[in-house]
């Protein structure tokens, strides 16, 4: 095996993957607690076998040095990059078969992180190697990936395309960790009912139990603005922000403030309707969220 690991320009660390070794130096602690974890995963029919942990330093040098002589004593070849450009050169230069970037892109402003995504992906096209990608932006993930894996607390919470995980969220967490949402207590009456806010309407969703207390997820852009005689909701508007493509609206309803994004300019106080059709609804079981 090869594998190579250094800090770049970039907040993340490289990390190369000749044959089956991934290396992945985990320092979201760093600054705040000197013990962090550096993991090896020697993967073997799908299985994790040797886990490792390393006592850091607080200083970038003495980090590098340290897995450096942790990898040499662990029989591999260290290979090191001066900078950002210089690690994605040796990448195009030694073709690994998977490359891992914990946060590359995170001290970027946003047009240059943009316009680096644009490249990583091209790099990925024309490499044609499995890039792991890490990420706290939620945009950036569904931009970047072709399949995401949510966690939190260090347990999977999904798996799926970007469209699946952001349409279709398995439980409470995701739904509201992957874009904005509204997430309200409902009933599932039967199949392609349900009912939510004192409000029946109908739905897509089927095999939940008769009168299954349930969670519903209907995201921003998908209620429609409308008057208020032609609304299945009737709520009141509480402050709306200019965000150039659209406008985000926070409105009071039924006891709860619902967030709305729309083309239409309403204006505080103003009273709307809100209509929420049928494949705007996601059903999910209230033991998921």
């Amino acid at each position: 095996c090869e594998s190579g690991c250094r800090s770049v320009k970039f907040p993340g660390i490289f990390c190369y993957n000749k044959t089956s070794l991934l290396a992945y130096y985990c320092r979201n602690r760093w600054g705040q607690e000197r013990e962090s974890s550096f993991v090896l995963h020697r993967e073997k029919g799908g299985r994790t076998m040797n886990n490792y942990k390393v006592l850091i330093a607080d200083d970038e040098a003495q980090i590098r040095e340290i897995l450096r002589v942790y990898f040499q004593k662990e029989g591999f070849q260290v290979l090191e990059a001066e900078n950002g450009q210089e690690a994605l050169e040796r990448v195009e230069a030694d073709r690994p078969d998977i490359l891992l970037l914990d946060e590359p892109l995170g001290a970027l402003d946003l047009k240059l992180r943009k316009e680096m995504q644009l490249e990583l992906k091209r790099l990925q096209r024309e490499m044609n190697i499995t890039f792991v990608y890490v990420t706290h932006d939620q945009e950036e993930a569904l931009t970047m990936s072709d399949t995401v894996v949510v966690m939190n607390g260090g347990k999977v919470q999904q798996i799926g395309t970007p469209e699946d995980i952001y349409n279709e969220p398995k439980n409470a967490f995701v739904a509201d960790f992957i874009g904005d949402s509204n997430i309200v207590d409902g009933v599932m009456h039967r199949d392609f009912l349900v009912s939510f806010s004192g409000v029946q309407f109908p739905c897509v969703d089927r095999g939940f139990a008769r009168e299954q207390s349930v969670q519903v997820v209907v995201r921003p852009e998908d209620i429609e603005v409308v008057s208020p005689v032609e609304g299945q909701l009737v709520g009141v508007v509480n402050d709306v922000i200019f965000k150039g493509v659209h406008f985000e609206m926070h409105v009071e309803c039924e006891g709860r403030e619902w967030l709305i994004h729309s083309t239409r300019a309403c204006t505080p106080g103003e009273t709307i309707g809100m209509r929420i059709g049928p494949n705007e609804i996601h059903i999910m079981a209230r033991s998921e969220g």
